[in-house]
């Protein structure tokens, strides 16, 4: 399995587990970044740790927070999938590089981690 491939794996896995989701933001909201597609990725991560390392790589004066996992699931992902966003996860090393997937594939795979 690829790095991004197990990024992925353990993204599901521990926002299952815990119950939350991380982000990284300022006071304008939380960045995104264009795709190998050109499709704009808004990420997460599912540690706090995992977020910390983001926002530092990245600096800007970002700062991570937490979300509950059912209020991502039934905010964040409908209004991203409204705003033709897909959703990145656990993007790690030096370039915060990572898998992104649909709202809808993020459910299913959310689905299947059970």
């Amino acid at each position: 399995m690829s790095q991004s491939g197990s990024q992925a794996a353990a993204f599901f896995g521990d926002v299952r587990q815990s119950g939350v989701v991380w982000l990284v933001r300022d006071d304008d909201g939380s960045p995104t970044h264009l795709t190998v597609d050109g499709t704009r990725s808004l990420p997460f991560w599912s540690t706090s740790a995992r977020a910390r390392r983001a926002a530092k790589i990245w600096g800007r004066g970002l700062r991570v927070e937490s979300m509950p996992l059912d209020t991502w699931c039934d905010g964040v992902l409908p209004d991203a999938d409204r705003d033709g966003l897909v959703i990145g996860f656990n993007w790690s090393g030096p370039r915060l590089v990572g898998w992104s997937f649909t709202a809808e594939e993020v459910l299913n795979r959310l689905a299947a981690a059970n």
